[in-house]
C-alpha cells in the first residue's frame, strides 16, 4: 500500500484542458500523488467530499496589481491575496507600479518580503523596464523577478513611457536571460495629444475616455513590440486586448514565428460602451471598455488561441477615488481577481465555452506561457495541489460590499452569476473552504519564481546590441 496521503478529495468531477471526468485525487506535501479511481487511492488522514463539484486547477492570473509598497490605502497584499483566494485564483502576477516602483533589486526585495509576509496564495513579482533603470535589469533576474513589465501607455502611477530605444535595449538584455515581457499596449504620445485636446475642448463625460484611446493606440503599440521583440528574439506578452483591431498585428506576429502571448478580460468580453451610461466613471480603465461590436472578434480569439488566457488587471481604488463627475478625475481599473472565476463560469454555463475550455484559459495555458507546467496549472501527479472546487449549478449575484479587497466598488454589482468557486487549496492547505477565507493561511503564499523554467534564451541580432556597439574598437 502506498505511503498514507495527507488528503484524499472524493467524487469530484477533475476538469483537465481536454476533459472532465469522475476521479479522486491525493495530495501529500502539497503535491498532488494520484488521480483516479477512488478505490485505488492510498489511505488518508482526511478526506473530502466534493459530490456535485467540479474540482479544477486553481487560475493563474498573471496581472494584478495589490498596491504595496506605497497605496496601501488602495489594497495591500493581505486584502489582495484574500481576494483571489475567494476567487479560485491560486497563484497571480502583481504589477511595479507601486511606490517605490518596482525598479531596483532593493525595491523587489522589499516587495518579497510584504508578499511574503501576506500572501494566502502563490505569487509572481514583475521587475520594471523603464526608461531609466536599464542598467538594473540583470540585478532585477537575479532578485527573483517573474518577468518585466513595461508601460507603453500611462496609467496609475504615472510612470513614464520609455521611448522606443530604451525599450529595444531592454529588450536585448531580457532576450538573454530568456524572461517574458508584459506590454501595456497603448502608445503613449497619441492617447497625451487626443486626452489635451478633450480637456481643452471641455469633454469631462465618461465616453470622453474612450475618445482619447480608439483602437489605434493599440495597434500601433502591438506592432512596435511585436518588431522590437522579433528582431531581439525577447518574449513578449499583451496585457488586456481590449478591440478587434489589434488582433491583426498579433495574430500577424505570432504567424511570424514571434514568441508573443496574449490575455484578455472578462470587462472586455462583456461590458461595452454602453455600461458607461450605467455606471459612469466606475468603469474608467486602462484600456477603455470599447464599443460592442469588439466583443464578438474578443471571444473568437479566445477560442481559437490568438488570446491565450483570461486575465483581470485588478486594478483596486477606494470608492471615493472612483464615483466623480469628471471622467478624468476618476482613478482607472477595479477590482476583478475575486469575480473573474463566477464571471466566466457563468459563461460556461450560458454554453460559451465548455468547463475545460475555461481550464486551459484560466490555468493551463498561463502556466505554460510563464514556464511553470505541469508544477502549475494542471492537475496531475507531481504537480502542485493548487485546487478550487466549483459548484456550476450554485447562483448568486456579485456584491461589491462582500468583496475582500479594500476597493469594494465595481461596474459588475448586482451581476448575476451562475457557477460559484466554494473551496480553495494552495499546495494542499485550505485557504478558502466553504466559500470562507481561511485566516490561518495568511503567508502561506511563496514565490513560484525559484520553479519557473521558461525554455532556454533565443535572442537575436546580438552583434547589434547596445552592449556590442558601446565597446570600443580593438586598436
Amino acid at each position: 500500500m502506498s505511503a498514507t496521503a495527507d488528503l484524499v478529495i472524493n467524487n469530484g468531477t477533475v476538469v483537465t484542458a481536454d476533459t472532465a471526468a469522475p476521479a479522486s485525487i491525493a495530495i501529500k506535501d502539497g503535491k498532488i500523488v494520484a488521480v483516479g479511481a477512488a478505490d485505488a487511492m492510498p489511505p488518508a488522514r482526511q478526506t473530502f467530499d466534493a459530490k456535485g463539484l467540479h474540482v479544477l486547477p486553481g487560475a493563474i492570473d498573471v496581472h494584478v496589481h495589490f498596491r504595496e509598497p506605497g497605496y496601501t490605502h488602495k489594497e495591500n497584499w493581505g486584502t489582495g491575496t484574500a481576494a483571489a483566494a475567494c476567487g479560485g485564483v491560486t497563484t497571480v502576477f502583481e504589477m511595479p507600479n507601486v511606490n517605490p516602483p518596482t525598479g531596483t533589486p532593493e525595491a523587489l526585495k522589499l516587495k518579497h518580503e510584504l508578499a511574503a509576509e501576506k500572501a494566502f496564495v502563490d505569487f509572481g513579482i514583475y521587475g520594471l523596464l523603464a526608461e531609466d533603470n536599464i542598467n538594473q535589469l540583470d540585478k532585477l533576474v537575479d532578485g527573483g523577478v517573474i518577468g518585466f513589465k513595461c508601460f507603453m501607455g500611462n496609467t496609475f502611477g504615472n510612470l513614464p513611457s520609455p521611448s522606443t530605444g530604451a525599450m529595444l535595449e531592454g529588450f536585448e538584455i531580457i532576450a538573454r536571460h530568456g524572461y517574458r515581457i508584459s506590454l501595456h499596449a497603448e502608445t503613449a504620445s497619441i492617447i497625451a495629444r487626443r486626452e489635451g485636446r478633450l480637456k481643452a475642448a471641455g469633454r469631462v463625460d465618461p465616453l470622453a475616455h474612450l475618445a482619447a484611446r480608439p483602437a489605434v493606440v493599440a495597434i500601433e503599440a502591438v506592432s512596435r513590440a511585436a518588431v522590437l521583440a522579433e528582431w531581439t528574439g525577447a518574449r513578449i506578452h499583451i496585457l488586456h486586448v481590449s478591440s478587434a483591431d489589434e488582433l491583426r498585428p498579433l495574430r500577424d506576429a505570432k504567424a511570424r514565428g514571434v514568441d508573443i502571448t496574449a490575455e484578455t478580460c472578462p470587462h472586455y468580453l462583456l461590458l461595452d460602451s454602453t455600461d458607461y451610461a450605467r455606471v459612469g466613471s466606475v468603469i474608467r480603465v486602462n484600456p477603455p471598455v470599447r464599443e460592442a461590436f469588439n466583443k464578438g472578434p474578443l471571444w473568437e480569439a479566445l477560442m481559437d488561441g490568438t488570446i491565450d488566457m483570461i486575465a483581470t488587471d485588478h486594478a483596486p481604488h477606494l470608492p471615493e477615488e472612483k464615483v466623480k463627475d469628471n471622467m478624468w478625475a476618476a482613478d482607472c481599473g477595479f477590482p476583478g481577481v475575486e469575480v473573474q472565476m463566477p464571471i466566466m463560469l457563468t459563461e460556461v454555463n450560458a454554453g460559451r465555452m465548455t468547463i475545460s475550455d475555461y481550464v486551459r484559459r484560466s490555468a493551463t495555458n498561463p502556466a505554460k506561457c510563464w514556464g511553470l507546467y505541469p508544477h502549475k496549472g494542471v492537475l496531475q501527479p507531481g504537480a502542485d495541489a493548487d485546487i478550487v472546487m466549483v459548484d456550476l449549478a450554485r447562483d448568486g449575484e456579485v456584491d461589491d460590499t462582500k468583496l475582500q479587497s479594500q476597493s469594494k466598488i465595481t461596474p459588475w454589482h448586482r451581476r448575476k452569476l451562475k457557477g460559484l468557486p466554494l473551496h480553495t487549496l494552495v499546495r494542499g492547505r485550505f485557504v478558502m473552504k466553504d466559500q470562507v477565507l481561511v485566516a490561518a493561511a495568511r503567508g502561506w503564499g511563496r514565490s513560484v519564481h525559484s520553479a519557473q523554467r521558461m525554455q532556454a534564451p533565443a535572442p537575436r541580432h546580438t552583434d547589434t546590441t547596445m552592449a556590442a556597439i558601446v565597446v570600443p574598437p580593438k586598436s
